[in-house]
């Protein structure tokens, strides 16, 4: 197939991503090729080293569109009123998010870079902001525990809330229990947070 010109670099950058974008939420990552997304837009398949250094870099820009989605999807949970209401809103905004885009949210987790190479720094800047979320969310109920210490529960929380969103999105969580999600979640917080207020008493 010939090279065409008829886009700018960045009007070509959003073909591929959007062609990309679609073969991962249709077949996963395992349908990601050159190949394919050069056929979709009508490309050579070189044309994509021009604008992405390879797949990887092409999927963590995609993965860090979604990590974007998610952090504005979870901005607009209300910061007013009880505090353990707004943990709760944001796990069912991530469990609904995850569930509108299965195939994309599994890539964060099925994606890895090769040996010895490490995940660019405006990546782990989303997701620190991500639980930045989370640690603002949790903090008004930790009063007087350490920025460390409120880190660390944010994190083994939303860790849990992972799991069983990420079993409901693979269809897996009847394995294991007869409740939906959205119960699991809540027994999780319920507990979790009823933990950190004895936890904190003591």
């Amino acid at each position: 197939m010939a090279r065409r010109s008829v886009h700018t670099a960045e009007e070509l950058k959003k073909l591929i991503l959007a062609a990309s974008t679609n073969l991962i939420e249709t077949a996963g990552l395992t349908g990601l090729s050159a190949r394919e997304i050069a056929r979709r837009i009508d490309y050579s398949p070189g044309t994509l080293y021009n604008v992405f250094e390879n797949l990887d870099d092409l999927i963590l820009t995609i993965e860090g569109e979604l990590l974007d989605r998610l952090a504005a999807e979870l901005a607009e949970v209300p910061t007013a009123g009880d505090p353990r209401q707004r943990v709760h809103r944001l796990a069912e905004r991530y469990l609904k998010f995850t569930h509108q885009n299965p195939r994309l949210w599994n890539l964060l987790f099925e994606h890895h870079l090769p040996e010895g190479r490490e995940v660019p720094a405006w990546y782990r800047q989303k997701i620190e902001a991500l639980m930045g979320q989370v640690e603002d969310a949790l903090a008004p109920l930790m009063v007087g525990a350490d920025p460390r210490t409120v880190q660390r529960s944010a994190r083994a929380l939303w860790a849990g809330v992972h799991g069983i969103t990420s079993l409901s999105t693979a269809d897996k969580l009847s394995n294991i229990s007869t409740d939906d999600a959205g119960a699991l979640l809540d027994d999780l917080l319920k507990t979790y947070l009823a933990g950190l207020s004895t936890r904190d008493s003591k």
